[in-house]
């Protein structure tokens, strides 16, 4: 039998040839997806937001039964007692703050100084044994500090850094040094190593296109790698509550892990201590979101 040319070629839009089911199976499973990361964020944030809360709370409200989530007086004395002391001036744990603030600065700016130029020459240069070398480097994080202490206890009494800054400074880039040189060799790899070439043609040396070239390039793996040493030196707690004992030296791990204790704990202090002290590694981390982002993701894509 003759089909037309009408006939065989229809102009009306197809239909969609999947069932019903299939369609709403689909959409189905996309809220479920979504009702699940729902509850799954929710689960993993209500212990933030819950600290959040209970630093604004009064006390009879923090100690109240049952617990109270809306209907509380909202004050920020917890906040104020955080940075004044009792009676007046500057209290205890502001000074614990400001301690982790110069503690952490200045081992992470140490630690990069001394990480980003090793990790170019094991990057750049041919010399022995260097797989060997990383690994022996990489090694060094392997055991946890706890292992450590007391050794290290034992030589910084001998040399006089105990219960100083200069103490858990030197400690700090001493284990974020190896972390610091892995994580940017990785980095300058992806650098191509011509760039140094054509600026040695032109006269520069090997340090001065280095400088001018390879490290702006390396900006971005360079705030990656700050992040997470800053992280790890701004939240240690085993050096700085054995090699501290003073109130002058101590960080501020040890500081709020102290208000913990006794008969009665003040746990609207302890909240808003712990808010305080979450809150510069955030803005930190904030400020160089460009940074981290591109470093994170730098070499994904091979060239």
């Amino acid at each position: 039998m003759a089909v037309s040319v009408d006939e065989a070629v229809s102009t009306r839009p197809a239909r969609d040839r999947g069932s019903p089911a299939r369609r709403f199976g689909g959409r189905g499973r996309s809220a479920l997806e979504v009702t699940l990361l729902t509850v799954l964020a929710a689960v993993m944030l209500f212990p933030v937001l819950w600290m959040i809360e209970t630093s604004i709370k009064e006390n009879r409200d923090v100690y109240a039964i049952p617990a109270k989530f809306f209907d509380f007086k909202v004050t920020m004395d917890h906040y104020k007692d955080v940075f004044v002391a009792s009676g007046s001036g500057r209290s205890t744990l502001s000074a614990a703050f400001l301690n982790s603030v110069v503690v952490a600065g200045a081992s992470t700016a140490l630690a990069t100084v001394l990480g980003v130029p090793a990790a170019w020459a094991y990057s750049r240069f041919a010399m022995k044994a260097k797989k060997d070398q990383l690994f022996f480097i990489l090694s060094t994080r392997f055991m946890p500090p706890v292992v450590v202490v007391i050794p290290i206890f034992l030589m910084y009494r001998q040399v006089g850094l105990i219960d100083s800054k200069l103490g858990l400074i030197l400690i700090y880039a001493a284990f974020n040094v190896p972390f610091t040189i892995w994580m940017m060799k990785g980095f300058v790899d992806e650098v191509p190593a011509e760039y140094e070439d054509a600026a040695m043609l032109d006269g520069y040396t090997r340090l001065q296109a280095f400088w001018r070239y390879t490290l702006p390039l390396l900006l971005p793996g360079i705030a990656a790698t700050a992040v997470f040493a800053l992280i790890f030196s701004w939240n240690e707690f085993v050096f700085a509550i054995f090699l501290t004992s003073s109130d002058s030296v101590r960080t501020a791990p040890p500081a709020i892990a102290g208000l913990i204790g006794g008969t009665t704990v003040d746990w609207g202090l302890v909240a808003a201590a712990s808010v305080v002290f979450a809150l510069p590694v955030l803005v930190f981390a904030y400020l160089v979101r460009k940074h981290l982002v591109a470093g994170v993701t730098l070499g994904a894509v091979r060239r």
